[in-house]
């Protein structure tokens, strides 16, 4: 059996999806709008992939930016895809503000304050944009 948590995803807030990759919101109260972007199978690094489906992965991944951008205003976006942990192939979208808990520093790093509160986007606004920006890729 596969114990991937990216395989085997419960309880995501799948924003977007199609039959290669999904969008989901991600519930972290210090860092409203996270999201990550999954590939749907267990690929592990992005040069796995064929050069079409790195081109698709990576337009959502920049559509996903494009909207948080827009609808949330923050200093900076920050993108990861670390997989040290979770070796499936995934994309941080990170809304970042000059008062969050960790600015300058990394999200994964030592807290430097009590974040102050920004905006939760709403989950079907989020939605109605990404499904606005993004063209799915078929099977």
């Amino acid at each position: 059996m596969n114990a991937c948590p990216l395989c085997n995803a419960q309880d995501e807030t799948v924003l977007w999806r199609d039959a290669h990759c999904r969008v989901i919101l991600v519930n972290e109260p210090d860092y409203p709008g996270l999201c990550r972007v999954i590939w749907n199978t267990h690929v592990k690094e992005m040069t796995d992939l064929a050069e079409a489906d790195r081109a698709h992965f990576m337009s959502v991944v920049f559509a996903v930016e494009s909207v948080l951008r827009e609808l949330l205003h923050p200093d900076k976006i920050n993108l990861a895809s670390l997989g040290n942990q979770t070796p499936h192939l995934h994309w941080h979208m990170i809304p970042r503000y000059k008062d969050d808990a960790h600015f300058p520093n990394p999200i994964w790093s030592t807290r430097l304050r009590e974040a102050a509160p920004h905006d939760t986007p709403a989950p079907h606004v989020l939605s109605q944009m990404l499904n606005a920006r993004i063209t799915p890729q078929p099977a």
